[in-house]
């Protein structure tokens, strides 16, 4: 079946997502991986896409750990230096599906204030979806069935009509295992490839 819409993950896919290479860059990698192992940033990140404030969880972990204060807020004050920079043939890759009237939704793991108030400001093309399922509204994250259930109940499209692509194999897994049709991204040239072989795009439109 060809697709009939296309499915983005946005860290890693459509912007680079790496703190350890921020926090090496501001504080150096033995500080980093001090911090990294004494903190939990990952669990408080977690909690931030599965719906937390924003503000409130990292200052709140800041203050649990004050040796750690600013390093810990930075993760805040300047989160997006982390998300950064934008990946930019991916970014014309979608667009090129729009330009071609094919249906392009987000199913991502994003805090609501990191989505709404700093990255989608920043980054326009985050608001060029035709529909954005974001884990911190849904208050469910991948690869939990239930965010997939509900992007298939509500974008109306056939499961095995929506191509997927993510950078986390887990949450590919999930998805092929709702008759998704899939592909890990490990870059755009990969990712550019699979949607000419799909008929979506020419060779042409995809560079």
């Amino acid at each position: 079946m060809q697709p009939q819409a296309v499915i983005f993950d946005i860290g890693n896919v459509l912007i680079e997502w790496q703190p350890e290479r921020f926090y090496d860059r501001v504080i150096g990698p033995e500080r980093r991986r001090a911090l990294f192992a004494e903190v939990d940033l990952e669990g408080m990140n977690i909690r931030v896409d599965g719906g937390a404030h924003f503000t409130e969880t990292v200052y709140a972990l800041a203050e649990q750990h004050p040796d750690w204060r600013d390093e810990i807020r930075l993760w805040h004050d300047r989160w997006i230096e982390m998300a950064a920079p934008e990946i930019p043939r991916s970014v014309r890759l979608l667009r090129a599906l729009k330009a071609r009237g094919v249906p392009v939704f987000a199913l991502t793991n994003f805090g609501v204030q990191t989505f709404d108030d700093i990255a989608r400001p920043h980054y326009p093309f985050l608001s060029e979806f035709d529909r954005a399922y974001v884990s911190g509204h849904m208050k469910v994250m991948k690869p939990a069935p239930e965010i997939y259930q509900r992007l298939e109940e509500d974008c109306g499209f056939d499961p095995r009509a929506l191509l997927f692509t993510d950078d986390r194999s887990d949450n590919i897994d999930m998805a092929a295992s709702r008759g998704w049709q899939t592909h890990l991204f490990t870059g755009p040239q990969g990712w550019a490839g699979r949607l000419v072989a799909a008929g979506l795009l020419t060779e042409e439109e995809a560079t």
